[in-house]
């Protein structure tokens, strides 16, 4: 018996609806879509709710290394294959993993559909993992992971999460480390797909010019094999609220030092997640944030300043990040607590407010351009929320935000004392 929910939602200011549909498979698969009948595209992902953070310490990075590895040749197509099977026909493939999930995803046109289901289920399902490829990649990957290191702005929010959660997966880099990418065997993925890729723990998602009774066809013809059980999600949590202050200091040969400070915060379905978000905005996010007005145009510390807000399914993490003269380290980080306890001693004015909120509801009115975002939308509201969050819904969310309710986060969250602070300096 399959469950098909239908929902119309009339985006924001929009006079064109789009039309949103849940269906539940027998085997337990979810298949979401959000049909938008004036565009001529696709995007489709398929979503499995697995990530690093659901890894034991010495298999840290399979996640992200599978997400590679099933590029790399299946049963049915080999590497050169896959790589022209979208984009012969104009379209698109990638995948990306994070802490809590791995997607692989496509854009097409809206008659490629069929296509794309095709090639993404062939990914997941009939990956060789043969082992000449299985070497190579792990050489692609470290160099990836040897990039990385070679950027500060990009390793040290890594560092950081890696002192702010010390004894928690939550602290391992999606990447993994070169010691486990070099002991990576064939077997290792075949027993993370095994374990993992269930159907419970699977959710189909598609945006755009999309029949969603044509979707549930091809996710039930195409994703048969998935072995069906009633294995339930068995996620080791994040203590609540979570606290290890900590100062810790790399030296690299670079010629900038990098900072990257924060705390532990909130999870994605927290009471107070839209004020924080709302928080994250005005102080950090573009040019006219407080962080960049004072640290970059009135003291002129640094070229790039920002603040950041990840929510996760029971945690979440504020952050901050400048890049500064390595003479200015102490400075810089005194100026940004002196912007944190600015909002814990006085509300925001409401004309400042106003002004963070409508540039959150233009960016995220801008994001319904673009079909993959929409599908990644809708593809992790139904893993985190089991259900569909409109966009009216969420601006209604932000637009009720109070100074009070900022005031109330600032005091509860920037404590000095329970901040976590990465230093990269030049050596």
């Amino acid at each position: 018996m399959l469950k098909t929910n239908q929902m119309t939602n009339r985006d924001h200011e929009q006079t064109k609806k789009t039309i949103y549909h849940k269906t539940r498979l027998d085997s337990g698969i979810r298949v979401v879509s959000e049909t938008i009948p004036y565009v001529h595209s696709v995007s489709v992902g398929i979503w499995a709710n697995v990530g690093s953070r659901d890894e034991e310490k010495s298999q840290n990075g399979i996640s992200h290394f599978l997400e590679h590895m099933v590029f790399k040749g299946t049963k049915n197509r080999n590497v050169r294959e896959i790589a022209q099977s979208l984009e012969s026909l104009g379209g698109y493939l990638n995948a990306f993993t994070t802490k809590e999930h791995t997607c692989f995803y496509a854009r097409v046109l809206d008659e490629h559909l069929p296509k794309a289901m095709d090639v993404l289920t062939d990914l997941i399902q009939n990956a060789t993992f043969k082992e000449e490829e299985l070497e190579k990649e792990k050489r692609v990957v470290i160099e990836e992971l040897k990039n990385a290191e070679d950027n500060p702005e990009d390793i040290i929010h890594d560092y950081f999460e890696k002192e702010l959660f010390p004894s928690h997966s939550m602290g391992f880099p999606i990447i993994g480390t070169e010691e486990n990418l070099r002991r990576f065997k064939r077997e290792n993925l075949r027993e993370h797909i095994k374990t993992h890729y269930l159907p419970t723990r699977i959710v189909v998602a598609a945006a755009g010019n999309v029949n969603h009774r044509q979707l549930v066809s091809l996710v039930d013809r195409y994703l048969k094999r998935l072995q069906v059980t009633d294995s339930r999600m068995k996620r080791v949590k994040v203590p609540v609220r979570m606290v290890n202050r900590s100062f810790k200091e790399y030296a690299r040969q670079i010629n900038q030092a990098h900072i990257c400070l924060g705390t532990v915060a909130y999870g994605i379905k927290h009471k107070d997640k839209y004020p924080l978000l709302v928080m994250n905005a005005l102080l950090g996010e573009g040019m006219s944030s407080r962080l960049y007005q004072t640290l970059r145009e009135k003291y002129g510390l640094a070229y790039s300043v920002y603040s950041f807000v990840n929510t996760l399914s029971d945690t979440g993490v504020f952050g901050a990040y400048i890049g500064t003269d390595k003479n200015k380290v102490n400075d810089s980080i005194e100026l940004m607590h002196e912007e944190f306890s600015k909002l814990k001693s006085r509300p925001v004015s409401r004309a400042e407010l106003a002004r963070t909120k409508s540039q959150i509801k233009g960016m995220m009115m801008l994001s319904l351009e673009n079909m993959s975002g929409r599908m990644m939308r809708v593809g992790s509201g139904e893993l985190y929320f089991d259900s569909y969050n409109s966009l009216d819904s969420i601006l209604a969310k932000v637009q009720a935000v109070t100074p009070e309710a900022i005031h109330r986060v600032a005091n509860d969250l920037f404590e000095k004392d329970r901040f976590t602070t990465v230093v990269i300096r030049p050596s």
